[in-house]
């Protein structure tokens, strides 16, 4: 999501500057962004070390002419001394509804000069009032006569069309459209934008996403036809038979404006109204999420998207009721298709039925090439796994049809894919197709959101290296404008409880900022008016359990946000609200001994002792754990302090100190069992929760994580035993209290239960349980992200050694301190930061370490080189004493600490 701008330098150095997007409020090159006061970054390039940006220069024009000018009629910052080069806050001329605006910047170092100007870059405005939208919204609500809205909810889509004329020259135009569930938009019979699956799903009685695209390539003089396809997506939802659990909103229904300007000076507004033309009489005949598309091509309709169609049998579109929701512009990435994958076999089962195997567990659908005669029918049935017979195993996704049907026109070849559905899957059934299917017939379509892959990760390890494979492919797979617990059975819901530290790691992997920021967004949407949070937001399923640790990722995310991105903006906005949460939860369950006396679902998912203990085992079971949740409130407590620092509510810090320590006292008293050095039943994540929070008093810490580590060699045989909660601690707690031999084993076990297990049989993204393979089928996704636990994070920060302080986040600072456990010879990562991509390379061999760094402009790394003094180690040949841009600070454990700036590095130690 990087426009990389080439500079040259004036002075003394050769400096770039790389435009970012503006970062939150943003897309690249972003049509109809809502935010009144965007923010603005860039990066700092070169090759010079120790680069700091020491002032910067904005210009904001309304045109590309007067920015080519130098004329920032919208904003000229002039020259700012600061070293500030991320979320600089536009503070130009108030932005209105649909102006455009073009930037660009430049910089001067410490190094002394200026660069060149950057490559300019441009964001428009959207509709930033009520009043701005024109037209109503028009639907039809209620269902065809061949639909049904039984259990599974089988809706035709809705096909809307208007023809219109473009009298005079056009200079500008630009659609704004609100298509609820999800829409595809034609100009002119031109399919507009590559985004599938829009828009972003909400609670729509909170707040509805509009798109905006400029269509001015698209528009021509004279007559013109616009046309739009509604899907069902989460509007209309996916099962209509169980109200008081399934939240739904009515019916397909849309609002679209049109915008042209022309070249004489006048505008014109096309919009959605009565004339528009309507019918669900088309080719896609059900779009169900969880049940899949069914598309007769006999009832194509060609050029009904186009000028001059005869659309006297469609009806008139009707009026309907608007959504409750706030209308607001989406800012988080859309999906799209973001990668084909061939199949590697497709194999006769029997006669008429053929397994299609992707080799992958992914998600999106299939792209099928088919010939055959008018009225053939091929039905696509899709499944993670197969059973022993070489069946798919239908049985983890429950009453969810997950079938798409293809009905041929016939002659000639026929490609096909749906609009509306995505699928989990590896195997596909392939039944009725004509002929014999062969590979080449068919692509898998990988859907998700089209943010930017940040992180890459390889080590000497192999099962190291397929875990993080494996979690590429589940994180990525589980992003769709929210993130999903699962992708193929009758749920995929936005769990709390899966992402509270899992995110954290997934922004290593991926530039995930806006969706998590849209995801905060839709936590305080869905919080009641006295403060309670649901476990699932948005709150598509109606459960508010009041539940510490689900509805606490509300405060986790915010922290992922500001340490990873250095983003304070979202802690400002959601403070007030996740302060009313936790007095909410305070006022209705902590006990006069300060206990939280609240907790749903304990350590969900904890792994049976054995394999076989857990075969045939039900994993839905709850363990509520008082000593959990007022754990978690300890925890909470002090990231709640810092939040009021940060956002300038210091006045509410005392009080939540002396909570704090309230809570502290009475867990201890409560839960410590002296005599074992325990707490509670001595259970592994009781006790990580104690050492980790810092509840345990210090002079008991080293006994406790004894314990800790004796659970883990001797009870456990060198594995773990968390569930969801506990396994979001784990690796960070064994590598700081000192045992980051003990974390690697866990990270590179093959024998259960262990993230390799799951490797070893035959896992390529990661399972919801430990004993996936045993389990009972009830709830047994193949692809989740909730047991990754903190082990991402830990790949990148503690094997890696990428890591922004805590002081200064957003990597700003960057300490950089890898482990050196037995085993591993080396690891080569990169990471590209808000500031620019953080590279790290270490190999160890039998008489020598080496370690190439890149730190990026305007940042500074601490690094900490294994190493018996500084005379033992070289950087780029020379003695590090000697080096450019290398500062001793000290020796400390073992290694020689010094600080560096931007730059290349390479250390070698001998």
């Amino acid at each position: 999501m990087f426009s990389a701008l080439q500079l040259s330098s004036k002075g003394k150095v050769a400096v770039q500057v790389q435009l970012q997007n503006l970062r939150t409020e943003m897309l690249r090159n972003p049509e109809g962004i809502d935010a009144v006061h965007p923010r603005l970054s860039w990066e700092i390039l070169g090759n010079q070390r120790g680069t700091m940006q020491t002032h910067y220069h904005v210009l904001v024009a309304s045109t590309p002419q007067k920015l080519a000018a130098d004329e920032g009629d919208l904003w000229n910052s002039g020259k700012v001394q600061s070293n500030q080069a991320t979320y600089v806050t536009y503070a130009g001329a108030p932005l209105k509804s649909r102006r455009e605006a073009y930037w660009k910047v430049k910089t001067w170092t410490n190094h002394g000069g200026e660069s060149a100007w950057s490559e300019p870059n441009y964001w428009s405005m959207g509709l930033l009032s009520y009043g701005d939208w024109e037209g109503r919204w028009i639907g039809m609500d209620k269902a065809s006569p061949w639909d049904e809205e039984d259990r599974f909810a089988r809706l035709s889509a809705r096909y809307y069309r208007k023809e219109f004329e473009a009298p005079k020259q056009i200079k500008k135009a630009k659609v704004y459209i609100i298509g609820l569930g999800l829409y595809e938009l034609f100009i002119n019979g031109q399919r507009i934008g590559d985004q599938v699956l829009a828009p972003a799903p909400t609670d729509y009685t909170a707040n509805v996403k509009y798109n905006t695209y400029d269509v001015t390539k698209q528009l021509k003089s004279g007559k013109n036809a616009i046309g739009t396809v509604l899907g069902n997506g989460r509007f209309y939802t996916m099962r209509q038979y169980k109200p008081y659990k399934n939240k739904t909103f009515g019916y397909p229904k849309m609002l679209l404006n049109l915008v042209i300007e022309y070249t004489d000076g006048t505008s014109e507004k096309i919009r959605t109204e009565e004339s528009w033309k309507m019918t669900a009489d088309g080719p896609i005949r059900t779009n169900n999420e969880y049940d899949g598309e069914e598309y007769d091509a006999r009832k194509e309709m060609p050029g009904w998207n186009a000028v001059g169609f005869d659309d006297s049998k469609w009806r008139q579109a009707e009026y309907v009721q608007e959504p409750d929701g706030e209308i607001e512009a989406q800012m988080n990435e859309p999906m799209k298709v973001m990668e084909t994958l061939k199949p590697v076999s497709v194999k006769l089962l029997k006669p008429g039925t053929y397994i299609l195997d992707m080799g992958q567990n992914m998600v999106g659908w299939l792209k099928m090439k088919v010939q055959g005669k008018q009225g053939d029918q091929v039905t696509l049935k899709f499944a993670e796994v197969l059973n022993e017979k070489g069946e798919l195993a239908l049985e983890n996704i429950r009453d969810a049809k997950v079938t798409d049907v293809y009905t041929l026109k016939g002659g000639g070849e026929e490609v096909w894919e749906p609009s509306f559905v995505f699928h989990g899957f590896r195997y596909v059934e392939v039944t009725g197709y004509p002929g014999k299917p062969i590979v080449n017939n068919f692509e898998g379509r990988v859907v998700y959101d089209a943010m930017k892959t940040v992180g890459s990760f390889k080590t000497s390890n192999p099962i190291i290296n397929q875990v993080h494979e494996n979690s590429y492919w589940s994180i990525r797979g589980n992003y769709k404008g929210m993130p999903l617990d699962c992708p193929q059975r009758n749920e995929r819901q936005p769990w709390l409880g899966d992402r509270p530290v899992q995110a954290y790691g997934e922004s290593f992997v991926f530039d995930n900022e806006k969706l998590y920021a849209k995801w905060l967004d839709d936590i305080q949407n869905a919080q009641k008016a006295d403060g309670s949070i649901p476990d699932v937001a948005p709150a598509f399923w109606r459960y508010y359990s009041d539940n510490m640790t689900w509805a606490g990722t509300y405060l986790m995310i915010a922290d992922m946000l500001h340490q990873q991105y250095g983003n304070v903006r979202v802690i400002e906005k959601h403070y007030p609200f996740m302060r009313k949460w936790l007095q909410y939860m305070e006022s209705q369950y902590m006990t006069d001994g300060y206990i939280m006396a609240k907790d749903s679902y304990g350590d969900w998912c904890a792994p049976p002792a054995t394999i076989e203990e857990g075969r045939g085992m039900n994993a839905n079971v709850k363990h509520p754990s008082y000593l959990i949740s007022t754990a978690y409130h300890y925890h909470y407590l002090q990231m709640m302090q810092r939040f009021a620092r940060l956002t300038g509510n210091e006045g509410d810090i005392k009080g939540y100190q002396a909570l704090a320590e309230k809570v502290r006292k009475g867990f201890n008293h409560e839960f410590f069992i002296a005599k074992d050095a325990s707490y509670g039943e001595n259970k592994l994540t009781d006790n990580l929760l104690a050492l980790y929070f810092r509840l345990v008093p210090k002079e008991q810490e080293a006994a406790l994580f004894k314990t800790i580590a004796n659970i883990i060699e001797v009870r456990n045989k060198g594995h773990l035993s968390t569930g969801v909660v506990g396994t979001q601690w784990i690796m960070r707690s064994l590598t700081e209290f000192g045992r980051p031999d003990l974390a690697y084993k866990l990270a590179t076990n093959t024998t259960y239960p262990s993230w390799g297990y799951m490797v070893e049989n035959g896992a390529t993204t990661i399972w919801e349980l430990w004993n996936g393979n045993t389990a009972a089928p009830t709830m047994n996704s193949y692809n989740h992200v909730m047991m990754l636990g903190d082990l991402v994070s830990w790949y990148y920060e503690d094997l890696a050694g990428i890591k922004s302080d805590r002081g200064q986040t957003g990597f700003k600072q960057i300490e950089m301190k890898p482990l050196m456990v037995n085993g591993l010879d080396f690891v080569d990562a990169s990471y590209h930061s808000v500031h620019g991509l953080i590279k790290s390379n270490w190999k160890k061999e039998k008489k020598r370490f080496s370690w190439k760094i890149t730190v990026p402009g305007n940042t500074k790394a601490v690094v900490y080189i294994p190493a018996r003094s500084q005379n033992d180690i070289t950087e780029s040949g020379k003695a590090v004493s000697s080096a450019s841009g290398v500062r001793f600070l000290k020796m400390e454990g073992g290694r020689a600490v010094f600080e560096i700036g931007s730059g290349d590095y390479a250390f070698v130690v001998k």
